[in-house]
C-alpha cells in the first residue's frame, strides 16, 4: 500500500467512526453519516449499530408477526410492470377477478386459523368502477366487523382517481367511509423517478405515491412503507427512498413499518442476479437507523428465507412480518417459502426472542382462542 492510499484508507475508517459514533449516541442521521455507514462499514458494525439502535426503541425481548391473508382480488393489469410476473393483460385467458365466494372461504379459513386482518391487492383492472371496491369493503364490513381490511396502495389509489376524475383524496376518503382501516405501502419499489420510469413506467410517480400516503395519514388512516430494491436502481437511490420516507414520516407520524424486500426476477423482463443476503441485511440495517421515527422495521422471511429473515432480528428488525397465509405475487416470481405459526414462533424464540402476534397498529393479540385482546400496546 502506497502512503496516498494508506492516508485515504485512514480518512475512510475515521469517516466510519464519526458516524458510528453519532448512530451509537442515538443522533439523527444525515445523508454524509447514511453514505458513509451503507458504503464504508463493515456488516458486522452496521449489525451491531442498527441492533442498538432497536433495542434504544425495543428494549423488551418480544418480536412481533400479524396473523394475516394477503388475497389479490384481482390479477388484470394494465400497467405492465417489467418486474411483474403476476400481472395478466385485459381479455388474458389467465385473467380474474374474485368471486365473494371464494373470497368468503378464504376469509372464513383466515379467522380459523387466527388470522385478524386480510390484505386486498390488485391489478389495475380498466373495468371495475370505484363502487365496485366501496361495495367489496362495506361487505366486507358488514359479514365480518372485526376484521381489519388493510387494502390497496398508493397507485391504485392514483389509477381510480384519474379514471373517475376524482382527486386522490376523495378516492381515499370514499374507501374509508366504506370500510377501509388502512394502506399498505406497496408500490413503492424504489422511490426514485429515473428508476420508475425504467421498471414501472405506467404506474404513478414517486410524488405522487409519497402525496398518497399523506393524505391517507391525514384521513386517520395508518400506512406501512416498503421498498422492493436490487432490480434496476443503484445504491444512491435506496437512500434516497430511505430519506423521502423519513421526510413523510416527519410530517405526518403515520407509517406503522418499513418493509425492505430484494426484487425477485424469475418470470419477470428485467434479467439479474437476486441480491444475496448479505446486501439485504445491509439495507435492513441502514434503514433501522435512518428511519429513526419510524418504530417498526420488518423482516422478510417471504423473499429470503426463515434463516435469513433470524438473522434480521440482529440486524435492526423487530417485527417477523406475517403468516401469510397466502401469497401470490412473489411466487409469482419463482420464490415460495412457506412458514406456519409454530415454525414462526419457533424460529423467533430460537433467536431469543418471545414471538407476540399483533395487529396492523402493533397491539398484541391475546391468542386464547385468537381473538383480540384489550389493546395493549407493543
Amino acid at each position: 500500500m502506497t502512503a496516498g492510499n494508506a492516508h485515504s484508507a485512514l480518512e475512510e475508517s475515521a469517516a466510519v467512526l464519526d458516524a458510528a459514533a453519532r448512530a451509537v449516541r442515538g443522533c439523527r442521521l444525515d445523508r454524509t453519516d447514511a453514505d458513509t455507514l451503507y458504503y464504508r462499514a463493515s456488516l458486522h458494525t452496521l449489525a451491531a449499530l442498527a441492533h442498538a439502535a432497536r433495542l434504544r426503541l425495543h428494549p423488551e425481548p418480544v418480536v412481533t408477526y400479524v396473523g394475516d391473508r394477503n388475497i389479490n382480488y384481482s390479477n388484470i393489469c394494465v400497467c405492465g410492470c417489467r418486474f411483474c410476473a403476476f400481472y395478466h393483460p385485459p381479455q388474458s385467458s389467465g385473467g380474474y377477478v374474485i368471486s365473494r365466494e371464494a373470497m368468503a372461504e378464504k376469509i372464513e379459513e383466515t379467522l380459523r386459523l387466527g388470522g385478524t386482518q386480510i390484505l386486498l391487492q390488485g391489478g389495475h383492472h380498466p373495468g371495475l368502477p370505484l363502487e365496485w371496491y366501496e361495495d367489496l369493503l362495506r361487505w366486507l364490513r358488514e359479514t365480518w366487523p372485526a376484521l381489519h381490511i388493510h387494502a390497496f396502495s398508493p397507485p391504485e389509489i392514483v389509477f381510480w382517481a384519474e379514471k373517475s376524475g376524482m382527486t386522490t383524496a376523495e378516492v381515499l376518503r370514499r374507501l374509508k367511509n366504506a370500510g377501509l382501516h388502512s394502506l399498505p405501502g406497496g408500490g413503492a419499489e424504489v422511490l426514485h423517478n429515473e428508476v420508475r420510469a425504467r421498471v414501472s413506467p405506467n404506474k404513478c410517480s414517486a410524488d405522487q405515491w409519497l402525496a398518497v400516503m399523506e393524505q391517507a395519514h391525514a384521513l386517520g388512516l395508518r400506512t406501512t412503507a416498503t421498498m422492493m430494491f436490487g432490480h434496476e436502481e443503484e445504491p444512491r437511490h435506496r437512500l434516497d427512498h430511505l430519506f423521502a420516507v423519513r421526510q413523510t414520516q416527519d410530517k405526518t407520524h403515520g407509517f406503522t413499518a418499513f418493509i425492505p424486500w430484494t426484487f425477485q426476477p424469475k418470470h419477470t423482463r428485467i434479467q439479474c442476479i437476486p441480491l444475496p443476503a448479505p446486501a439485504y441485511l445491509r439495507l435492513l440495517a441502514i434503514s433501522r437507523l435512518v428511519l429513526d421515527n419510524v418504530s417498526n422495521i420488518q423482516a422478510s422471511w417471504v423473499t429470503m428465507g426463515p434463516q435469513t429473515a433470524q438473522l434480521a432480528l440482529f440486524y435492526g428488525a423487530n417485527d417477523f412480518g406475517s403468516l401469510m397465509i397466502e401469497e401470490n405475487v412473489i411466487a409469482a416470481a419463482g420464490v415460495s417459502y412457506t412458514l406456519k405459526r409454530d415454525e414462526i414462533c419457533r424460529i423467533i424464540r430460537a433467536a431469543g426472542f418471545e414471538p407476540v402476534q399483533r395487529t396492523m397498529d402493533y397491539r398484541a393479540v391475546r391468542n386464547e382462542q385468537y381473538k383480540i385482546g384489550g389493546g395493549i400496546q407493543i
